[in-house]
């Protein structure tokens, strides 16, 4: 870890994180009007990405456990599980949706809310963590503990949030599922 503020170096840290957020945006927005074929099945991949999305949520709360029990350097290994967990899943979602269909959801009456409230909270969320997590991470890799800090306790939940909000809407629609 720096000891030190690289002010530089989180300035240029952010403006890929820029990019990155733009392109992973038109990606995942665009997707739907893309449609491939592999020449093999990618149905698994729902459970799949699924999966990858509880075990993030799971590594973000060891690594809120390793800061609050003053273990930095675990702290940030879990965090830099957490964000490649967060791509591998990034890529199963968008393979799985331009190789399929979509599936709309089949149930009825409350529960019927109860999804859609999930899903659309963690559509929008979704979108919107993505550079926060970035710039969060960003502040801690340049040295700006203080500002990383800051940011993480509201950024963190946000984060956790969605990443287990997303098995849970799959497992609202697994039944919807050809």
């Amino acid at each position: 870890m720096r000891k030190t503020h690289d002010a530089q170096l989180e300035k240029k840290l952010n403006r890929i994180a820029l990019v990155i957020t733009v392109v992973v945006l038109i990606v995942v927005g665009g997707m739907r009007r893309i449609s491939i074929d592999l020449g093999f099945d990618t149905s698994f991949l729902p459970a799949f990405h699924s999966t990858v999305n509880a075990i993030c949520g799971v590594v973000l709360l060891l690594a809120l456990y390793f800061i609050k029990t003053g273990k930095p350097k675990a702290h940030q290994q879990s965090i830099y599980v957490a964000m490649g967990l967060s791509v591998v899943f990034l890529v199963s979602y968008i393979l799985y949706h331009i190789t399929n269909e979509a599936v709309t959801y089949c149930g009825e009456g409350g529960i019927r809310t109860v999804y859609f409230i999930l899903l659309i909270s963690h559509i929008i969320l979704a979108a919107i963590i993505l550079p926060l997590i970035l710039f969060t991470f960003n502040r801690a890799f340049s040295g700006d503990y203080a500002r990383h800090k800051k940011m993480a306790r509201w950024v963190f939940p946000i984060w956790l949030y969605v990443a287990f909000t997303g098995p849970a809407c799959y497992l609202m629609l697994r039944p919807c599922m050809g």
